[in-house]
C-alpha cells in the first residue's frame, strides 16, 4: 500500500486496548492513523471495507512456534507454517531455535535461518535463540543480531542438536544474559523426577500421562524461579500444563521476580480425560492433563498469572506420530494448531464467560509485550495495521485436509469450533481470506527492537 492511499475498515465491534467498541479504523502508509468514532465520515476516496458485525481484533502474535525449516521442512516450513498461521488469524511469529538443522544457536545458523525464510513468509516473522551446552561466547552475538531472547531444555529436547543444560551450565548461560538483560525461555521439566516415573509404552494415555508427572514441571519452575531471584534474571517459563506450579509463580511475581508464563491452546480446551487410547495426536511434552487442573490454569490467566496464550504449534510427518501402533511412547510429541488456536481458544472462553477483548489481550497484546514488540499488539494509532477479523458466533468442523500447515493431522480433527477467522491483514493488506492465502508472501523478517529487552 502506498503512503498516500487510505485503508478505512469500519465494524460495531473493535477491539481497541480500552475495550470493546464501534469504530472506524484508518490505516495510511502500513500503520493504524486514527481510530474514529463509528459514526465519522470516511475520507474522501478512502478504500472502505464494512466488516459489519465481524469482530476487529488485532492481529495475533504466536511467540511459540517450530517451523523445522531447513533440515526437516518435510516436517513443516516457513511457506506452509506462515500461510496457516495467516489464515488463523496472526500477523506476527517468533520461530524457535530447535528441529530445524542448524539449530539457531550462532549467529552463522541464524544467517541460515534468515536465508531460507526471506521472501517465503505470510507473516512477519522473528527469531528466538538457543541456549546450549558450549555456546555462552555466542549468546550476546546472537543477541546483537536481533534475536528475541534464548531458549533452552532443562531435560533432553527430543533431538540430539539441541542439548538441555545440565544446572552449572543453566546458571552460566543465565548469569550472561543477565549481563546485558536478555529473555532466557525455558522448557522446564525435572529430568529426574521424568527419569524416575513410571515409564510403560503401549496406547493407554493414562501411561503416557503418569511419565509426565506434575512434580517435574513445579520442582523445575522452583528452581528457575529461585535462580531468576538470586540473579535479577528475565526468564519465562514455556508451555505451563502443571497448576501446581502457579501458586509459585504468583508468588514470584509479587515479590518482584522478573518471571512470565504462557500457556497453550490445547491445555486449555483439550483434557486427559477424553483422549481415546491409540490417539497419538494428543501427544505432547509436558502432557495435556486433566480437566481441574485444566479449570485452575483458566482462573490464572483470568486473574493474569498466566501473561499469555501461544500455540507451541511443533509439528511432524504423520508417520511419527504412530499412528500405526497408537504407541504414546514412541510418538513425537506435539500438537500442529497455527491455524486452529483463535476459534479453539474461543469457543472455550465464551463458554466460560470471557470475551473477545480478554481473547486478544491473551493471544495479541500479551506475547507482544513478552517478545518487546511495542508496534504489534493493539488496534490503536501508530501501531502496525495488522489485524484479525472474527465471525464468533459462527462454527466450523476441523478437517485436517483443509488445514494450511506441511501435514494433515491435528488433535483438534472434527471438533465443532465456534468462530471463523473471515479475514487477516498485515500492515494494511489482506494476507488471508476466508481460510485461503491471497497472494505472494509480504511478510518481513523482523529482530528486537533497539530499546527491547
Amino acid at each position: 500500500m502506498k503512503d498516500a492511499e487510505e485503508l478505512i475498515l469500519r465494524s460495531r465491534r473493535v477491539v481497541t486496548p480500552e475495550g470493546e467498541r464501534p469504530a472506524v479504523v484508518a490505516v495510511s502508509g502500513g500503520v493504524i492513523s486514527a481510530v474514529r468514532p463509528y459514526e465519522a465520515p470516511d475520507p474522501a476516496g478512502a478504500r472502505v471495507v464494512d466488516l459489519g458485525d465481524d469482530v476487529l481484533l488485532p492481529g495475533l502474535v504466536d511467540t511459540h512456534v517450530h517451523i523445522n525449516d531447513p533440515g526437516r521442512t518435510e516436517w513443516e516450513g516457513f511457506a506452509t507454517a506462515t500461510a496457516a498461521a495467516a489464515a488463523g488469524g496472526i500477523t506476527t511469529l517468533i520461530d524457535m531455535p530447535l528441529n530445524s538443522v542448524p539449530p539457531t544457536t550462532t549467529t552463522a545458523h541464524l544467517t541460515v535461518k534468515q536465508d531460507t525464510a526471506r521472501g517465503r513468509v505470510h507473516t512477519d516473522v522473528g527469531f528466538w535463540g538457543g541456549a546450549v551446552p558450549g555456546n555462552v561466547k555466542d549468546l550476546q552475538p546472537l543477541h546483537d543480531a536481533g534475536v528475541f531472547g534464548f531458549k533452552c531444555f532443562l531435560l533432553h529436547s527430543g533431538v540430539d542438536e539441541f542439548p538441555q543444560l545440565a544446572p552449572a551450565e543453566l546458571e552460566e548461560a543465565l548469569t550472561e544474559l543477565t549481563r546485558f538483560d536478555a529473555l532466557l525461555i525455558v522448557h522446564a521439566e525435572d529430568p529426574g523426577l521424568i527419569d524416575g516415573a513410571p515409564r510403560r509404552g503401549g496406547p493407554h494415555y493414562a501411561d503416557f500421562l503418569a511419565s509426565r508427572p506434575r512434580a517435574a514441571e513445579d520442582t523445575a519452575i522452583a528452581g528457575l524461579i529461585a535462580l531468576a531471584k538470586r540473579l535479577g534474571a528475565r526468564v519465562h517459563v514455556l508451555h505451563l500444563s502443571s497448576s501446581g506450579a502457579l501458586p509459585l509463580i504468583a508468588a514470584a511475581k509479587r515479590e518482584g521476580v522478573r518471571v512470565t508464563v504462557e500457556t497453550c491452546p490445547h491445555f486449555l480446551t483439550l483434557t486427559a480425560e477424553e483422549v481415546p487410547d491409540g490417539a497419538t495426536e494428543f501427544k505432547c511434552c509436558p502432557p495435556i492433563r486433566e480437566a481441574a487442573n485444566q479449570d485452575a490454569l483458566w482462573r490464572a490467566l483470568a486473574d493474569g498469572t498466566i501473561d499469555c496464550v501461544v500455540s507451541d504449534h511443533s509439528p511432524s510427518t504423520v508417520d511419527l506420530k504412530r499412528k500405526d501402533t497408537g504407541d504414546f511412547a514412541a510418538a513425537w510429541g506435539g500438537i500442529s494448531s497455527l491455524q486452529l488456536g483463535l476459534p479453539a481458544i474461543w469457543t472455550e472462553a465464551r463458554r466460560r464467560g470471557h470475551t473477545v477483548a480478554d481473547v486478544a489481550r491473551w493471544m495479541s497484546a500479551g506475547p507482544a509485550r513478552l517478545a518487546g514488540l511495542t508496534a504489534k499488539g493493539a488496534i490503536a494509532v501508530g501501531y502496525d495495521a495488522d489485524f484479525a477479523v472474527l465471525a464468533p458466533e459462527e462454527t466450523f468442523t476441523v478437517d485436517p485436509a483443509r488445514l494450511l500447515h506441511r501435514n494433515p493431522i491435528t488433535a483438534y480433527a472434527g471438533r465443532t469450533l465456534h468462530g471463523v477467522v473471515r479475514g487477516t491483514w498485515l500492515r494494511g493488506e489482506r494476507i488471508a481470506d476466508h481460510g485461503a492465502v491471497t497472494g505472494e508472501p509480504v511478510g518481513r523478517l523482523i529482530e528486537r527492537p533497539a530499546d527491547g529487552s
